[in-house]
């Protein structure tokens, strides 16, 4: 990762390890949450770290793999990294679903924990 900048290198890594977690185990996720942490998920607001994971445990599918298309992260002026990430899912029987996802990522007792979260699938009616 030579010349690649840390918070990119930090920001790839939560993704990666994060959509592993989800794929896997997703009651895992717990640990990237801490207690004043927000998650909008499909326009849905879920505050601190029980509430978050019970939202991510319950969805209604068994299995799902995510695939990454890109992601992109910035450092912010108070030492935060914001990223996004832009994907395909499948999760059970259904079709492959677009998504977008928004981190915040902050540095707490030298661990980097999701403040911040967004999900939203990528869906259009052109009807």
């Amino acid at each position: 990762m030579g010349d690649t900048p840390i918070w990119e290198q930090i920001g790839s890594s939560f993704v990666q390890h994060y959509y592993q977690l989800f794929d896997n185990n997703r009651c895992h996720l717990g640990a990237l949450y801490i207690d004043s942490s927000c998650l909008t998920w499909e326009g849905k607001q879920f505050h601190g770290k029980e509430a978050i994971v019970e939202k991510i445990t319950m969805l209604p599918f068994q299995k799902i793999q995510h695939s990454i298309t890109s992601q992109d992260h910035q450092p912010t002026t108070d030492g935060c990294i914001l990223s996004i990430v832009v994907g395909q899912l499948k999760a059970d029987d259904y079709q492959i679903m677009g998504f977008h996802q928004v981190f915040l990522l902050k540095n707490i007792s030298d661990a980097w924990v999701c403040t911040n979260d967004m999900f939203r699938l990528a869906l259009h009616n052109f009807g």
